[in-house]
């Protein structure tokens, strides 16, 4: 597992990331890819909410109302956050976390 900073751009209100040789945004890109473990904020690193809500939704709950609290959580987040704990230790990049 690898920590990938965030750099910030407070003109643009953006937040990017080093993945496979470019930068990419981390609410359009991190936000949705299997490989991001979770955001490092402090000392802890707290877990991606969409892969909890994602697994909740293959238990039957409500998909949309459950996927949308797990971004919003994600976005409060990455605010607060420093870094992102990224399992792609073979330098693949993005992959959807919704395709199988």
């Amino acid at each position: 597992m690898k920590t990938l900073e965030f750099h910030r751009d407070d003109v643009k209100d953006r937040v990017t990331v080093a993945c496979a040789d470019r930068e990419v945004s981390v609410h359009s890109h991190c936000s949705y890819c299997r490989h991001c473990a979770g955001v490092r904020v402090g000392r802890r690193t707290i877990p991606t909410p969409q892969r909890q809500a994602l697994s909740g939704v293959k238990q039957g709950a409500n998909p949309d109302e459950n996927l949308l609290n797990a971004a919003l959580m994600f976005n409060a987040l990455v605010r607060d956050g420093a870094a992102i704990e990224c399992e792609d230790d073979k330098g693949a990049g993005f992959c959807s976390m919704y395709r199988r």
